[in-house]
């Protein structure tokens, strides 16, 4: 299955302790290869600051678990300013889709500041999908969220392995590309395992997240950030 040409892949969620997260590490390194663009120790900051309005529809798509939901985000890694993306995340039945595109920092503070007209013929399509949902919905940038993840990759079956940790969250501050933005950590003692992958799980790595002791999540470092705002 597609969605604007783009290919659907199956996605799972776990929250884990710390520990749970080490001992599963040590398996994982021996059997997947850590993710070649971590410069920091196989590791690498995320920042996203999330989309979301008056009525908190997103969040609370989240919480009701709709199979069929979108939430758009701009995203940059290791707070480098210089490299934005607009991200747009859907879920259709169990599929998750995922389209980006680039954005500059000048373009995210117009939208910050409400001024968005300029989006509506754009040559980018996702700006102009943006737009058509900021004005039929009253979208705007609510929270920003900062993580770090350290990632191992399993070219069978297109696996990633996902380990989220330090979630912090700005409340309602949007300001996503002030380096001394006020952050909160939210719960210092979850980890977000996350699983990516394309028609199939490999045995062996099915396996291997057999021996922790996790929770099915429902959820999302979003959601998460937004129990402290």
């Amino acid at each position: 299955m597609s969605l604007n040409g783009v290919k659907g892949r199956r996605e799972l969620k776990h929250e884990v302790t710390s520990l749970d997260c080490y001992l599963l590490r040590n398996k994982l390194k021996h059997f997947m290869k850590p993710d070649p663009h971590a410069k920091n120790n196989g590791k690498y900051l995320i920042r996203s600051v999330y989309f979301d309005n008056f009525d908190n529809k997103v969040l609370s798509q989240k919480k009701e678990g709709l199979l069929d939901r979108d939430k758009f985000r701009v995203r940059l890694y290791d707070y480098n300013m210089d490299y934005l993306n607009l991200e747009k995340k859907s879920k259709r039945d169990n599929l998750t889709f995922k389209q980006k595109c680039r954005l500059n920092a000048e373009e995210y503070e117009r939208i910050r500041v409400g001024d968005i007209e300029w989006m509506e013929n754009n040559t980018r399509p996702l700006i102009k999908d943006l737009f058509v949902q900021m004005k039929l919905y009253q979208l705007k940038p609510m929270t920003v969220v900062d993580y770090q993840r350290e990632v191992f990759i399993y070219e069978y079956g297109n696996v990633r392995v996902t380990f989220d940790s330090c979630i912090k969250t700005s409340f309602r501050n949007n300001d996503v590309l002030n380096p001394d933005l006020a952050m909160v950590e939210t719960t210092p003692n979850v980890v977000v395992l996350e699983v990516k992958f394309d028609e199939y799980l490999p045995d062996v790595i099915k396996q291997l997240l057999q021996v922790i002791d996790r929770r099915k999540g429902g959820y999302s470092k979003y959601q998460y950030s937004r129990m402290f705002g």
